[in-house]
């Protein structure tokens, strides 16, 4: 089965949504993050995703008060991303309790900067971020086009020994329109043994199942969550 990741996206200590990536257009859901990480635990949740849009849209790390008050609470595997430019923002996740860093913008501009982090920490620690609109992968915050195309992108990496890749629809991202099943996958098909965790649009627990029923390993559910359209009971099983 599937595995869910319920997200919590941090802009001033808060627990937000974006529509589409745009920082303009963002919905808080909740003012304390560390309860909405408890209330995801005592849910059967194993797993939690943090960004923090703060420091993706800052090029360094903001809310590291957040991340650490998280896993200090909680038991939960935190994958944490957002501001993640050196190694020391690594190590600075890493110190305050995230099991994994995951890293997009980098892996754009300074390909061997990334290699070398997946040679020094590991590649079961170091999440390949892969955010699209269209087939182009978007950087810095979702604000830049790098003009780089995806399944380029991925075939690099993969060949470099990268295994857990997250990748988000921006289009789809806070719209709960449904994800991107067409995208996820032909991304399967054609790289069927890396752990890729789908982001973006789930709108319900049939999207669920569609991309459970493609042999997605992974998927990440944020606004659906917060809004009530997925029936937990059915979900979290661990």
């Amino acid at each position: 089965m599937i595995e869910l990741i319920p997200a919590i996206d941090l802009i001033g200590g808060k627990c937000v949504r974006l529509t589409k990536g745009d920082y303009s257009h963002k919905t808080v859901y909740n003012d304390d993050p560390v309860a909405a990480a408890i209330a995801f635990e005592k849910m059967g949740f194993k797993r939690l995703h943090v960004v923090d849009l703060d420091g993706a849209k800052s090029d360094h790390i903001v809310n590291i008060n957040v991340l650490k008050d998280i896993t200090s609470s909680t038991g939960l595997t935190i994958d944490f991303g957002g501001g993640i430019k050196s190694e020391e923002d690594i190590e600075l996740a890493f110190a305050n309790g995230s099991a994994m860093a995951t890293v997009g913008s980098i892996a754009v501009t300074e390909k061997e900067q990334f290699c070398s982090w997946l040679m020094k920490f590991g590649a079961d620690r170091i999440i390949l971020s892969a955010d699209v609109r269209g087939r182009n992968i978007s950087i810095n915050g979702w604000k830049d086009n790098s003009g780089v195309e995806l399944m380029s992108f991925l075939d690099y990496y993969i060949s470099h020994g990268v295994n857990n890749i997250l990748c988000t629809d921006i289009s789809k991202d806070g719209t709960l329109q449904g994800p991107s099943t067409d995208l996820y996958k032909e991304v399967i098909e054609r790289f069927p043994h890396i752990y890729l965790i789908a982001s973006g649009g789930v709108s319900s627990n049939d999207d669920i199942y569609e991309l459970d029923n493609i042999g997605i390993p992974a998927v990440v559910v944020g606004k659906a969550f917060y809004e009530g359209k997925i029936n937990i009971e059915e979900t979290a099983h661990g």
